[in-house]
C-alpha cells in the first residue's frame, strides 16, 4: 500500500472516532450564514486573493446548497450519485484551497491524491447517471 493510501486508509478509519456532535458542531461553523445565502457564488474558484478561511467557508457553503438541490427521485442508487457528486466536489476544492494555503509535502500529496481520486469518482457517477437516466430499484 502506497502511503498516500496509508494516510487516506487512517484519515477515513480515524473519523468515524469523533464525536459526532463535534463534527456537526464544526459543519455548522463552516457553514455560511444563511443571510449570506444569496451571496454563496454558483461554483467555486479557489484564489490567494481570499482567506483560507473564506475559501473554505465558501467551498461548505457551496456543498450544502447543492447537496440541498440535488433532483432526488427516491431511489437510493439515483439519490445516493446526487448528493455524493456536490458532496465529492466539495472535497476537491476544498483540497484546492489547501494548496494554495501550505507547502507541506505531506498535505499537499495528501490534497492531490484527493483531488485525483474524487474527480475519478465525480467522473465515474456521472456516467452512471448517463446510463440509468429512469433507475428504478427492487426495494
Amino acid at each position: 500500500m502506497t502511503p498516500l493510501r496509508t494516510a487516506l486508509l487512517a484519515l477515513c478509519l480515524a473519523a468515524p472516532l469523533a464525536p459526532a456532535a463535534r463534527a456537526q458542531d464544526m459543519h455548522h461553523h463552516m457553514q455560511a450564514p444563511a443571510a449570506h445565502a444569496a451571496a454563496v457564488p454558483k461554483t467555486f474558484v479557489a484564489s490567494s486573493d481570499r482567506p483560507f478561511g473564506q475559501l473554505m467557508d465558501e467551498a461548505m457553503a457551496i456543498m450544502d446548497r447543492d447537496m440541498a438541490a440535488a433532483p432526488m427521485n427516491g431511489q437510493p442508487g439515483h439519490d445516493f450519485v446526487t448528493m455524493m457528486l456536490p458532496h465529492h466536489q466539495g472535497a476537491v476544492d476544498m483540497a484546492r484551497a489547501v494548496l494554495l494555503n501550505t507547502q507541506d509535502p505531506e498535505l499537499r500529496n495528501l490534497a492531490l491524491g484527493i483531488i485525483a481520486e474524487q474527480q475519478n469518482e465525480i467522473n465515474v457517477m456521472r456516467a452512471w447517471l448517463a446510463r440509468h437516466p429512469d433507475h428504478k430499484e427492487n426495494k
